[in-house]
């Protein structure tokens, strides 16, 4: 098995222990929201903007089936926060030639997180820095379900990104 897909909320850190585990394993790394925004010629939030949310979940949808059936070298692919939510996309996690993990951030880590990198996030450009919370809270609550899809767990609340790294490399 040479498919790692890494899901979680945004901030948790797929992209980063993404790019870890790639060079810890030797396998190739693929950011799914990158890879979407090469095949479209567009940046994500220019998607959004021109084609609406439905055409980027057919393209997100459409891109993850061609990665995970049609690469057949290893790969570290992580997802965008939303990605397993829609079009039966969680169904990818459980895939017997996936090894997927959920990279679990409670919210005071992610509210931390999130307020490091500023407001670089589009589905957070309308939420006031009071609402973030309850907004974070919510969003984890109607999501977790699907995070939960993947075979594997890991907290990585106050952890280093290369101990998530050496924790899932003990189990995969």
């Amino acid at each position: 098995m040479k498919k790692i897909i890494l899901t979680g909320y945004m901030a948790s850190g797929k992209t980063t222990i993404g790019r870890l585990l790639s060079k810890a394993s030797g396998f190739e790394f693929i950011d799914l929201d990158e890879f979407i925004e090469q095949k479209a010629g567009k940046t994500i939030p220019e998607i959004f903007a021109q084609d609406g949310e439905i055409k980027f979940r057919r393209l997100e949808h459409d891109s993850l089936k061609e990665i995970v059936d049609d690469v057949t070298d290893g790969f570290v692919l992580s997802l965008g926060g939303g990605t397993p939510c829609y079009a039966d996309n969680h169904k990818f996690l459980q895939r017997e030639d996936v090894f997927s993990v959920y990279l679990k951030a409670g919210i005071p880590e992610l509210l931390e997180r999130i307020g490091e990198q500023g407001q670089q996030r589009p589905l957070l450009d309308t939420i006031k820095p009071e609402e973030m919370e309850e907004f974070i809270a919510k969003h984890l609550f109607d999501r977790s379900y699907f995070y939960y899809q993947a075979k594997h767990v890991i907290l990585v609340d106050g952890k280093l990104p290369e101990a998530v790294v050496n924790e899932i490399m003990s189990i995969f």
